[in-house]
């Protein structure tokens, strides 16, 4: 197994997942087989119990793992399938050594950082390396690692220890470190400065490791004298001195690896040369430079809880970004607090709320996503009845779908105390209610989790003939409560059709309201498997709704 390990300096959020996912992208562009793992060097033992505002989405696995958001990058470059265990974080290699001791494993001895968390963490490196992830039989030819943090950070330190100690072991032809690091520019002097990246190069070669390649994150390109300069003092050959400037989209950066080439330089250090081909990124050129001449958009109402960090609605970003490209559009998303939209914030903030319903009101298209607790609720369950009274295309996933169903019973049915027991325990209408298959008392890895089968109970429906399925669809889950099984025949007389159940028929999946152009729940999450060139059926029938062009694309689809 060959090994690519991306480390960052100077300081985090440089973009160290994006660059691991494009290396990803240039070395499968070279016919090699691809796979990659993410070091976290939190406590947490994952993603699921954090805080979107802290760390943003929490990107759900088929084998049901809340992992780091990073991962979903990976997915979606890579277009590969992860398991739970390409994520690695503190929590779980100290878990899995504290295990072992209870258990008497290590044989009396004293159980310390250096040698067992470290062993650990190299074991666990070598094992997941080895699953496959793309489909194929047997391991992949590049393992790309991740290393979360900022190198000089206390908690990352076994980490740099157990990678030192695997790069020794596997040798110098089987290992290749490359480092992130940020070249910032003084506004007064106008200079690029590289006294930040060459202290980050020493700390990290005062820990045991030298970079063969350095990747300068920076706003403009790296002049020539900075990249001398550089070469000089971090002990780096120039041609293996990267530059990822900013660039329109992100689709770019596997170009301009490739065009700085970045995998000559890598394949050179892990004597793949005469393994690889010359790098084939035409469906990438394609895609950046179809997106960069887009000039008709379309406005999508994001109607949710987190929306003052984007990354919290990363995934629902991506597949909007995909779909729009799909059909030549430019996704203009209007980022609506759920409660400014509510009646009392017209009191409290009345210019937020004002504004709110008229960016609602100017949308072509609403997509209320998932999310947890009661915060924003009302305000959610109002811009659903504006779509669904106006005939305004709408998506709802997970809490979503949830909402629909809550507002459809208070509006249409008159159950004016219709909610979900999440909201309200008390409800004399539980429309929607505790999912049997989670646990009260435990948060973490205890919801109905990763891919599980939808069967469809009709082929006439939009979810059916966008899927071009008429039996199941596959997705990804992440919840704990359902649309209550004993309220689903009065919702069904009264109009709204439960199209999708899951194997039990006891589970709400998917609910379309056959009345309107386009109005679709879902409880679970199609933006956890759209990639850039097989966008999401859902959100594309959304995009397709949004610009009148639903009826024409599902017709020429069953014609074809």
């Amino acid at each position: 197994m060959k090994y690519v390990l991306i480390s960052g300096g100077v300081v985090s959020g440089l973009g160290k997942g994006v660059t691991a996912s494009s290396i990803g992208v240039v070395l499968k562009a070279c016919g090699l087989r691809v796979t990659s793992i993410k070091i976290d060097p939190y406590l947490n033992i994952d993603a699921g119990t954090m805080s979107p505002f802290e760390h943003g989405e929490v990107f759900v696995l088929d084998d049901g793992g809340e992992v780091d958001l990073d991962l979903g990058n990976y997915e979606r470059f890579l277009d590969v399938t992860l398991t739970k265990d390409n994520n690695i974080t503190t929590g779980k290699i100290y878990q899995s050594v504290l295990e072992k001791e209870r258990k008497g494993d290590y044989l009396g001895k004293t159980v310390q950082v250096v040698p067992h968390i470290t062993d650990a963490i190299k074991d666990w490196i070598e094992s997941v390396a080895v699953i496959p992830v793309d489909g194929k039989e047997g391991p992949a030819d590049v393992c790309v690692i991740e290393l979360g943090g900022t190198v000089g950070d206390i908690e990352s330190m076994p980490f740099i220890e157990a990678l030192r100690q695997l790069s020794f072991q596997v040798g110098p032809d089987n290992f290749c470190l490359i480092h992130v690091s940020l070249i910032p520019v003084l506004g007064v002097v106008g200079e690029q400065k590289t006294k930040p990246t060459q202290h980050s190069v020493r700390e990290l070669r005062a820990l045991g490791l030298t970079p063969h390649l350095l990747t300068s994150r920076s706003a403009e390109p790296l002049l020539e004298s900075t990249k001398e300069k550089l070469s000089k003092f971090c002990h780096v050959p120039i041609e293996n001195i990267l530059n990822i400037h900013d660039v329109p989209n992100i689709w770019h950066i596997p170009l301009l690896l490739r065009n700085q080439n970045a995998h000559h330089s890598i394949l050179q250090q892990l004597n793949l040369l005469n393994q690889a081909t010359p790098p084939d990124l035409q469906q990438w050129t394609e895609m950046a430079e179809t997106f960069d001449s887009l000039t008709e958009s379309v406005r999508i109402a994001m109607v949710g809880k987190y929306v003052g960090l984007t990354d919290s609605y990363l995934s629902v970003v991506k597949a909007l970004l995909h779909a729009c490209v799909a059909r030549s559009l430019k996704p203009s998303i209007d980022w609506i607090a759920a409660s400014d939209l509510e009646d009392e914030s017209a009191k409290s903030t009345p210019e937020a709320h004002a504004a709110a319903w008229t960016t609602l009101k100017s949308a072509d298209c609403v997509l209320v996503p998932g999310g947890f607790g009661d915060r924003g609720v009302r305000g959610m369950m109002l811009a659903a009845k504006y779509a669904r009274e106006n005939n305004v295309p709408y998506l709802g996933i997970c809490l979503g779908m949830q909402i629909a169903v809550i507002e459809f019973a208070r509006s249409v049915l008159g159950w004016e105390n219709a909610n979900s027991v999440e909201f309200d325990a008390q409800t004399p209408n539980p429309v929607v209610i505790f999912m049997p298959e989670g646990s009260r008392t435990h948060m973490g890895s205890t919801m109905r989790l990763g891919s599980r089968r939808t069967l469809l109970q009709t082929s006439d429906c939009f979810t059916s003939k966008l899927y071009g399925s008429s039996e199941y669809v596959d997705e990804r889950h992440r919840h704990r409560y359902e649309v209550n099984p004993d309220v689903i025949g009065t919702l069904e007389e009264a109009g709204l059709q439960f199209v999708g159940k899951d194997e039990s028929g006891k589970r709400m999946e998917i609910l379309e309201l056959p009345s309107h152009p386009f109005y679709v729940g879902v409880q679970f999450h199609p933006e956890f498997k759209s990639r850039p060139a097989r966008p999401s059926a859902l959100f594309l029938g959304l995009i397709l709704a949004a610009t009148g062009k639903l009826e024409a694309y599902i017709s020429r689809q069953n014609g074809s």
